[in-house]
């Protein structure tokens, strides 16, 4: 159902004036605060999953659940809801490397490249596997664009670009706009990629890592592929990953193909075309050699509700993840604890104070849910399982609001939702700020493709109407010239770093805001009687459709 926009702005003008009655509960910085240095101490250890971090952290989130009079909402009336997960590891050492006619080309793993598989297996061995060149590894016959072109892949290395062909096509160009501009599809994502090589047999497949189109340094992939890796328990984990997956350098990939007689940047330009077909890269082929240990361990997402008075099985929800990358590589300071304080301790802090103003105000007609999400940085696994194993109906739920890297930086005057924009949250989402004196902006960095990788991706995929917010580069110190610098600064020092830790000094105020705008909207849909939906031409509203029977009065 469309909502009816301009009531609802009225709504949102009550609401918020509402809250600042005398007496009634609002966001508290300082706690905000607190919570984010408790949760990115030292003492958690980096909050990695299936370690002493994950205990730690379910206790304190579930503890301070308790503390706020909210009713468990896992698992057997339980805090938690357990999340079975496959773990990978490889203990080293790595033999991975090329063979051009004759010469070898030892890789240094971590420097060179990045390889796992997740796929169960003792030993990966393979010997001069031959390479392929796949251009973006795509195959969208809606978009009327093949990357494959019926290449027989079995048994080969597949070498593909990351993002896809509009992030660095011309815009004059007639094909531009065929993946959404720059904006980044599901397309550019690697764990799509990753799966379109499984199901076409492929032995393996390495992304070319450039730091632009994919929008972030190459530290941040060795950072996340050093620890160990996780995926959700699978009937048959070969459909979705071929044995190795692994990235390499930039610099790795041009050496290669030159030594195959190629161009790179050309044959990236031709992999911009209609015309491209699969290079073979002549003479050249891939041997791997490491072990890989295999486990299976329980983590746990944590969930905390308060019963709706009135219709109870609707539900509206917050999330957050409340993991990060655990203990790692050294940086150059030394510092092997990968605190998360902004990614993502900030998110489940202010889930925690939203769970606080929520129980010390009115009672909620539909019930609320509070989540802290596992294993978001191992692919949004804990949301993935969720979406899988609900534990209220997907098809009665009314949204789910998630929260991932909150502002730190200062006031801003806008606020923007990851994505194009175009659904009825974002909407709501703007006339709330619009309500507040603030003003809603699109997503200003779509070729990053952050829709795709955030925890709200996994409840879309079933239908479920879901947001993450993201913070606003208008800020009021500064403008949006301070807000893109702060973004990048933190992009390139401290995100999936060590240095990515709390600070007594951080300006709150931007982040209150937010989270006060995500108050008013969670009210004002836990007190309603309004679905929000997908717009026409959303690849989630056929999913959503098809339960509206669930929603009639």
């Amino acid at each position: 159902m469309r909502l009816a926009m301009n009531w609802v702005l009225a709504v949102a003008a009550v609401w918020l004036a509402g809250v600042a009655v005398a007496g009634a509960a609002t966001v508290d910085p300082a706690r905000l605060s607190e919570h984010i240095r408790i949760l990115s101490s030292d003492a958690f250890e980096g909050r990695g999953p299936a370690t002493p971090g994950e205990d730690k952290t379910v206790a304190y989130v579930s503890g301070q659940f308790k503390a706020l009079g909210l009713t468990p909402g896992g698992d057997d009336g339980g805090w938690t809801q357990a999340v079975p997960l496959r773990r990978f590891e490889t203990p080293g050492p790595i033999a991975v490397g090329f063979n051009v006619e004759g010469h070898v080309q030892p890789l240094t793993e971590l420097q060179d490249i990045v390889v796992h598989s997740l796929v169960p297996t003792a030993h990966v061995s393979v010997k001069d596997a031959p390479l392929v060149f796949i251009g973006y590894g795509i195959n969208a016959p809606e978009r009327d664009w093949d990357d494959f072109k019926g290449y027989d892949l079995r048994g080969k290395i597949a070498v593909v670009l990351v993002n896809d062909p509009d992030f660095e096509m011309d815009p004059k160009d007639p094909l531009f706009g065929r993946f959404d501009g720059k904006s980044m599809t599901l397309y550019g994502r690697w764990t799509w990629k990753y799966a379109e090589a499984a199901k076409r047999g492929a032995l393996g497949m390495l992304i070319v890592h450039e730091t632009a189109p994919a929008a972030y340094g190459w530290n941040t992939v060795k950072n996340s592929n050093s620890a160990p890796q996780f995926d959700i328990v699978r009937p048959d984990p070969a459909g979705l990953h071929p044995l190795i997956e692994g990235w390499i350098q930039r610099d790795v990939a041009v050496t290669l193909f030159k030594a195959a007689g190629l161009d790179f940047d050309a044959e990236k330009a031709r992999a911009r075309t209609l015309a491209f077909t699969p290079v073979p890269l002549a003479g050249a082929t891939f041997s791997a050699d490491y072990a890989v240990t295999t486990s299976t361990i329980v983590s746990h997402n944590i969930v905390g509700k308060i019963a709706g008075t009135r219709r109870p099985g609707e539900a509206v929800m917050f999330s957050a993840h409340w993991d990060h990358l655990g203990v790692g590589l050294p940086d150059a300071k030394g510092d092997t604890i990968y605190n998360g304080a902004v990614d993502n301790a900030s998110g489940v802090a202010g889930v925690l104070e939203l769970a606080r103003v929520f129980k010390a105000g009115p009672a909620w007609e539909r019930t609320v849910y509070f989540m802290a999400l596992t294993a978001e940085e191992k692919g949004l696994l804990g949301s993935e399982y969720y979406a899988a194993h609900p534990i209220t109906p997907l098809a009665t739920t009314v949204a789910l609001l998630n929260l991932d890297v909150m502002n730190v930086a200062g006031p801003a005057r806008d606020l923007a939702t990851r994505g194009k924009g175009d659904a009825d949250l974002d909407g709501l989402v703007a006339r709330f700020l619009t309500a507040q004196g603030r003003h809603y902006t699109h997503d200003a960095h779509l070729e990053e493709g952050s829709f795709y990788r955030a925890d709200h991706f996994s409840l879309a995929k079933v239908g479920v109407p879901a947001i993450t917010t993201t913070a606003g580069l208008d800020l009021v110190g500064g403008g949006v010239v301070a807000g893109e610098a702060a973004h990048k600064d933190y992009v390139a020092h401290r995100y999936h770093q060590p240095a990515d830790e709390w600070r007594a000094d951080w300006d709150l105020s931007g982040a209150v805001a937010d989270l006060e705008v995500y108050h008013a909207l969670g009210g004002y849909l836990a007190n309603s009687t309004d679905w929000p939906g997908w717009p026409a031409g959303s690849e989630f509203k056929a999913i959503r459709d098809a339960t509206a029977a669930a929603r009639r009065p």
